[in-house]
């Protein structure tokens, strides 16, 4: 009888509740539902932050102005810690922009050659690799990206793709760097033959937000996207969880006082969670080495967050929490192409690393990165390059910006001031604030994937405690 029954006084970590036989009593069953608003509401910020990045991140283009298909915003020369960007690098030149298939109708884009290019969908789902990773394999060539609601014949000549959404989000990476990047076309297929001018805007200096929310208006956030997409977007169970919370296409957004208070408790509870999910993952798949602070941001192998069949739903947030991007080639790194990363919020200890404070960093000798390695610092708070005297917060190997040691390897400074000396292999920190860092290999190395070559781990430094 006891496994079918429900005690009289049931306690939990959202509250204690009280039924008669069975049945919720009192103010237990007001009580009852905040409990499933606010936990849903924990769901929905966990499941549906790739959704609020996008949304996000196009907001901040519009900001500055970046609203058509024919404009492009890029950095030069290179990113910098003056606009909110989640976990961007100082070293290549990117270029990005949003397409709007419901406002534009069909798109054609045609990368540069010899490029990186990756479109998202606006659920910052994976669409298509162009470019080195796409069909064209670097060689260029126009790609033609059609609504969810397209219905007509499929033109030649082009590589096709179909999206579940009418906004996408595109990323380009060019070899070439800034020229070859203002060698990008984009336009309506409707204007192929007399297409506009495209409008390159450099966004390197420009300040603004493309972070999305941790608060109640993070749900905001996912509502417009849910707006302005078709319900065949998303799958049932997340559109389920959205749908639980007034969050309908179709239909205003419009939570009650009571509401708007448990989602405002949910969203920094989300956050919290996301947080931890980030900087102290519990599965050990995470963790790079054994015994090592290190920590991999993709994991299982598979850009859907896939493992025998089921979602990692915990790694779906770590990753989209940070980062943005997905292809399957993060997913598979090769041998001596493409990158790596690695990333740690502790030092050797396991403490959480403070700005305050002075760490070293021993990379060993041989680097294994077939082109340059580098290493960003970010702002805990904002994931976003930290905001320091110097505006590109890293340090990295092209030329020789970093000496190495007697016996070939670099030990890396990081601190509120500079150790003498040690201003060349010296990122800053920030008294007050915490800190990460996160080390890339451009054309990773076997060194790498077999592990026999490993960072060292961030040792503090004495000094004032």
């Amino acid at each position: 009888m006891e496994a079918v029954s429900t005690p009289s006084d049931v306690t939990t970590p959202l509250g204690e509740f009280t039924l008669f036989d069975g049945v919720p009593v009192g103010d237990s069953v007001d009580r009852l539902y905040d409990a499933l608003d606010f936990h849903r509401g924990v769901e929905v910020f966990l499941n549906a932050v790739p959704g609020a990045s996008l949304a996000a991140m196009r907001r901040g283009f519009r900001s500055i102005g970046v609203t058509e298909p024919h404009q492009l915003a890029y950095t030069d020369p290179r990113a910098n810690s003056g606009s909110f960007f989640l976990t961007p690098n100082t070293e290549t030149t990117y270029g990005t922009m949003f397409f709007d298939l419901r406002a534009h109708g069909p798109i054609v884009i045609e990368p540069p050659k010899q490029s990186l290019c990756v479109v998202d969908d606006f659920w910052f789902r994976y669409v298509a690799d162009m470019g080195i990773a796409g069909p064209d394999q670097g060689e260029g060539g126009r790609y033609l990206f059609l609504p969810p609601d397209f219905e007509g014949e499929e033109p030649e000549g082009y590589f096709v793709f179909r999206t579940p959404t009418f906004t996408n989000w595109v990323v380009f990476r060019a070899l070439g760097g800034v020229p070859a990047i203002k060698e990008t076309k984009v336009y309506p297929l409707a204007a192929a033959d007399d297409p506009p001018a495209m409008e390159f805007i450099n966004l390197a200096d420009l300040a603004f937000n493309t972070v999305h929310a941790n608060d109640v208006s993070f749900y905001e956030e996912v509502d417009t996207l849910v707006q302005e997409e078709p319900t065949t977007a998303l799958d049932p169970e997340r559109a389920g969880q959205l749908a639980a919370l007034g969050i309908v296409h179709g239909r205003p957004f419009a939570p009650d006082d009571r509401l708007r208070r448990v989602l405002e408790q949910a969203a920094q509870t989300g956050a919290a969670i996301s947080r931890a999910l980030v900087y102290t993952p519990r599965d050990p798949d995470a963790y790079l080495y054994e015994g090592s602070s290190w920590l991999s941001a993709f994991l299982g192998g598979n850009y859907e967050f896939l493992r025998d069949g089921a979602r990692l739903l915990d790694a779906r947030t770590q990753f989209h929490y940070f980062a943005t991007v997905i292809t399957p080639a993060m997913a598979h790194a090769q041998v001596g192409a493409g990158s790596a990363y690695a990333y740690t919020a502790h030092d050797a200890d396991g403490e959480v690393l403070d700005g305050a404070k002075t760490y070293t960093l021993t990379l060993p000798v041989d680097p294994p990165a077939k082109n340059f390695w580098a290493v960003d610092v970010y702002d805990t708070q904002t994931r976003s390059l930290l905001q320091t005297d110097d505006p590109h917060p890293s340090v990295m190997s092209l030329g020789d910006a970093v000496p190495a040691n007697d016996d070939g390897s670099f030990t890396l400074w990081f601190g509120p001031t500079a150790p003498e000396g040690r201003e060349a292999s010296w990122v800053q920190t920030v008294p007050g604030k915490s800190w990460f860092p996160v080390l890339r290999l451009y054309g990773p190395l076997e060194p790498w994937f077999d592990k026999t070559w490993r960072p060292g781990e961030l040792e503090r430094q004495p000094g004032p405690r």
